[in-house]
């Protein structure tokens, strides 16, 4: 369930879903996505689905990877990426393909051992991790030409704007139980657009470190 046969069928499911960037699509073709999911779910790894990693929290439905990753990288140069919610790792390593430099943030430090771990393994150099609340992003290697947020936030967070570079962007699912949404913001100057696009549903973006 982990062969080349069925990772092309999970990137023609994309195709028809409306994934359009080629080099986004060779990447979740090539990526071993099964070593990011639990072994006993590896053979579901394939599927186009959001699986469980533990912890409450779970990977991201490919789809939704794709779809997130085409839509930041349509906006902004291809150089340095925040992710908040590093998770499993399995989108930090999607751009990590893509862009020069990614640094993820993680509030659950079993997660981001486990995701340092993988990253080790695979030898992918270019993927720098913290322990932190996300909602502070990590203003220290700020400026970011992009900003992705694998969890829904209420609100966006203010401090993840103030580290956006100008002509910048964000991407970040927005909402509580009533329902998300993913929106889109543009940094213009000291000036912010923002465009609202697919419902979706996240595992919220929580304060605190664990």
């Amino acid at each position: 369930m982990t062969s080349q046969r069925t990772r092309d069928r999970l990137v023609t499911r994309l195709k028809e879903k409306g994934i359009n960037n080629v080099d986004v699509l060779a990447v979740i073709r090539e990526l071993p996505r099964h070593l990011f999911v639990d072994e006993a779910l590896a053979s579901r790894a394939y599927e186009d689905t959001a699986l469980p990693i533990g912890l409450g929290q779970t990977i991201s439905q490919p789809f939704i990877v794709a779809r997130m990753t085409e839509v930041l990288l349509a906006g902004i140069p291809k150089k340095s990426v925040l992710e908040v919610g590093t998770g499993s790792g399995y989108q930090a390593a999607v751009l990590s393909r893509l862009v020069d430099r990614v640094f993820s943030v993680e509030r659950i430090a079993p997660l981001l051992k486990q995701a340092r771990e993988r990253f080790y393994q695979l030898k992918f150099n270019n993927i720098k991790l913290k322990h932190s609340d996300g909602s502070w992003g990590w203003p220290e290697n700020a400026p970011y030409d992009g900003i992705i947020v694998t969890c829904a936030a209420e609100q966006v967070p203010e401090e993840l704007l103030k580290q956006l570079a100008p002509g910048g962007r964000l991407v970040i699912p927005v909402g509580g139980t009533g329902g998300q949404s993913l929106r889109v913001i543009d940094r213009n100057g000291n000036t912010f657009e923002e465009t609202e696009l697919d419902a979706v549903s996240f595992v919220p973006l929580l304060s605190g470190k664990i």
